[in-house]
């Protein structure tokens, strides 16, 4: 398989944009460090042979917002690849898919001098390769103040609110989409369908799982046949990664779930009775831009209000990625859209999903974690981290470290301390329980493979996250190993055991933004901050196909109705629960004032110190708390005029925005150019090339409140930095004025690559909308 989303590629865009500051913080010793060991990895692990690029892939061909028919546009679209293959049989095969619902395009396997002529044709926005995009791989509720037995926080209505989500499919016999509490009858402006396949029909919806669609022509087209691979041509989830996301969105009540006991509680969504329609866009944990693209083109003429999206890929212009295309016209049909920022962590310019339309959601831990606790022949205890199910049978096992057991003959021996594949003695280590650095879950496989009883997996993330293992496991970091190889050193027969986890809950831990989220800065639009929130990533339970094991590989034939993973792709549809808990109390609300809401009732993460740091690079405005985003007080509203001026002053010229808006007599202003600044965004970040500073950005509220009411603002300046904000009051006589302020900032100077942080709070005594601030200075020119 060719993963062209990690290569360069080709793409045409009618202007380019401008320059992206050089990416930075983090040292290159520790990207040498882990390079060479993935290097090691995949020379050790990968059969996968890398072929040549097909002369022929498929090309997205984007054209805007719709402006006719469908059939007129899909027979422009014909005319179009005619004109480029030129053949009409050629073109009618070549053609993948036709956009014309929400947007306007196509999707067609094509040369590279054939996108190319296409690309200058009339009409044309972008044409660019459909690359793959990735997966961005309880109690949760009640830890954001949502309780089940409170029915202020669990509303019995709220049924007219359809979730969609895009991901592997769903599990549809899962209890998490019964419809046992959904009453009739189905939204009626609900327009899709329950489509069949493989062990999935009409019959499989209801009025919970009220849509499930497939889309896979592209990736058949690039692939071959999905057909007798162990996948299911069909909405049914093979993975799990699905329906764990639509359950912890929008999923039923579900008590006593658990995985194998660990965490057992009520699994649920924010809003039990909301609908939820599924659009199966990935398959084998890949999804091509073309399928996601034509989803995104669906939902929302199906009817959705809200779209979950737990995938990404690398950050490119916003208008060369499915994903950012497909939202912008989601957006423009006031349907809500949310995105994980990827788990690419803890390294700075990782968020992806960046465009400004989008809510970008990291991940962050909860007060629960699941201990299993290794015990030493010396009577030493180490407490682990895993969500180890596996009991080892005899009460003690020898313990050996990798680089102990080593295969002599390998050639990569001197690597045995990571129990990669190849560096073991299979003779050494049957019957053993093995300590392996480096925390590759790949190397749990390879001690399993030669007979390993257990393994103890060193790791600097062990204490944040619990993994699912094939065998008896428990994840220690270097602190704990260092004292573990003590007692290996000082005895000729040491022994251990690994014991089963148990769930710890409010132990004093604290919400903290998760090693593996992606941080900011924007890659793309520094002047935005991205994420943009947070919410509950780590150690999440919610449905799971019986499909796939547990451990998610084919050595361990465990399988469970429900699964306990991590990832922002299961902080994603938290938010997106949440937007359909505030939609449910607010049906008229945009998707920016749904946002905004979540955004400015956020708390800084705990566990975080929040002041002068890189925080809201982390995490954004914080932790969603989405009883009070029912009740604002102020919203920061946007409506599609302020975000084609936001293209203006990206450098999209008047033409590119008129078909991209369908606004056809727009102008990008010329006197007084719009600034990025001037976007109503509900945080405030500032990127300064020069290391000086004095800049203004004003922003405007709309009360959503009591009425009448006076703001006052208390600002929280980041240091070194002069902050004033006019005027420092605001009077809202009635609900739904407008009122605006402007803030201005000044230093004298910010050293290169230094971050500040602080925020603006406005409160009438009863609301508090809190504004988070960054800002930093960079180099213009790259390392």
């Amino acid at each position: 398989m060719n993963h062209d989303g990690m290569t360069a590629a080709y793409s045409w865009s009618s202007q380019a944009r401008g320059a992206i500051p050089s990416r930075g913080g983090f040292s290159m010793a520790c990207i040498k460090e882990w390079a060479t060991l993935i290097v090691v990895a995949l020379l050790c692990s990968c059969s996968l042979c890398l072929a040549g690029t097909p002369e022929r892939k498929v090309y997205i061909v984007y054209m805007g917002n719709p402006d006719s028919s469908p059939e007129r546009m899909t027979l422009t679209h014909k005319k179009m690849l005619t004109k480029a293959l030129k053949s009409t049989t050629a073109a009618s095969r070549a053609m993948v898919y036709s956009y014309t619902a929400s947007l306007k395009g196509f999707a067609a396997i094509l040369s590279v001098e054939e996108a190319a002529s296409i690309s200058r044709m009339s009409g044309v926005i972008s044409v660019f390769p459909s690359l793959l995009k990735k997966l961005h791989t309880t109690r949760s509720w009640d830890f954001l103040g949502i309780n089940v037995n409170d029915s202020r926080s669990v509303p019995t209505s709220g049924s007219d609110v359809i979730i969609g989500v895009l991901d592997t499919g769903v599990w549809p016999e899962s209890q998490s989409f019964s419809d046992k509490n959904v009453p009739d009858p189905i939204p009626s402006k609900w327009k899709g369908e329950c489509v069949s396949g493989d062990e999935f029909n009409s019959s499989n919806c209801n009025r919970k799982l009220i849509g499930a669609r497939m889309y896979l022509k592209a990736f058949e087209s690039q692939f071959g046949p999905i057909q007798g691979t162990g996948e299911f041509r069909s909405p049914r989830d093979a993975e799990g990664h699905g329906s764990h996301t639509a359950s912890t969105a929008g999923g039923d009540l579900v008590e006593d779930a658990s995985l194998f006991g660990l965490a057992e509680g009520t699994a649920r969504g924010a809003t039990p009775t909301a609908r939820i329609a599924v659009y199966k866009v990935c398959w084998f944990g890949s999804c091509t831009d073309a399928d996601i693209l034509a989803a995104f083109d669906e939902a929302v003429t199906d009817g959705v209000d809200l779209i979950s999206f737990s995938i990404g890929g690398v950050p490119v212009d916003y208008f060369q990625d499915s994903i950012s295309i497909g939202s912008f016209h989601a957006i423009q049909n006031g349907v809500f859209v949310s995105c994980s920022a990827g788990n690419d962590g803890p390294f700075q310019y990782t968020a992806t999903n960046l465009a400004p339309w989008l809510t970008t959601v990291a991940a962050s831990s909860m007060d629960r974690k699941f201990i299993s606790t290794i015990m030493l022949g010396n009577n030493l205890t180490v407490k682990g981290t895993a969500l180890n199910t596996l009991p080892l049978s005899n009460p003690w096992y020898p313990l050996v470290a990798g680089n102990d057991v080593s295969d002599q003959s390998s050639p990569l021996q001197e690597y045995a301390k990571y129990c990669l594949n190849g560096t073991l003695d299979v003779d050494k280590v049957r019957g053993k329980i093995v300590l392996c650095y480096g925390g590759f879950r790949g190397s749990i496989l390879y001690v399993l493979e030669a007979g390993g009883a257990g393994v103890i997996v060193v790791s600097e993330f062990a204490y944040f996250v619990g993994y699912v293992y094939s065998l008896p496991a428990s994840a220690v970091e270097s602190s704990d190993a260092e004292q573990i190889v003590a007692y290996i050193n000082s005895t000729s027969s040491p022994i251990a055991n690994i014991m089963p986890s148990i769930t710890v809950v409010n132990d004093g831990f604290a919400s903290t933004t998760a090693m593996f989220s992606s941080r900011g800065p924007n890659y793309i639009t520094p002047d935005i901050l991205k994420p943009d929130i947070t919410a509950p990533g780590v150690d999440i339970l919610a449905a799971w196909s019986p499909a796939m094991s547990i451990s998610e590989n084919s050595w361990d034939n465990r399988t469970s109705s429900y699964n306990i993973i991590s990832g922002t792709s299961m902080s994603c549809p938290h938010v997106t629960g949440a937007a359909a808990f505030v939609k449910y109390f607010h049906p008229d609300w945009s998707p920016a004032a749904i946002k905004s809401a979540l955004m400015t009732t956020a708390t800084p993460l705990q566990g975080e110190n929040n002041t002068n740091t890189d925080g809201p690079l982390n995490y954004g405005s914080g932790e969603i708390s989405p009883l009070k985003a029912t009740d604002p007080g102020l919203v920061y509203d946007i409506d599609a005029t302020d975000y084609t001026l936001f293209l203006c002053s990206i450098s999209y010229t008047s033409e590119q925005i008129q078909l991209v808006s369908g606004v056809n007599n727009f102008s990008c202003p010329q006197e007084n150019p719009p600034s990025v600044h001037d976007l109503n965004y509900p945080s405030i970040a500032i990127a300064n090339v020069n290391g000086s500073l004095n800049t203004t950005i004003s922003r405007t509220f709309t009360n959503v409140g009591s009425s009448p009411s006076t703001y006052t603002v208390q600002i929280q300046a980041p240091d070194n930095v002069n902050v004033a904000v006019f005027p420092s009051s605001l009077q809202f006589d009635n609900v739904n004025d407008r009122k605006s302020f402007s803030a201005n900032f000044q230093a004298s100077s910010l050293a290169s690559g230094e971050y500040v942080s602080g925020s603006l709070t406005w409160t009438d005594g009863v609301h508090v909308v809190r504004t988070p601030i960054i800002i930093w200075a960079y180099s213009s020119t790259s390392d």
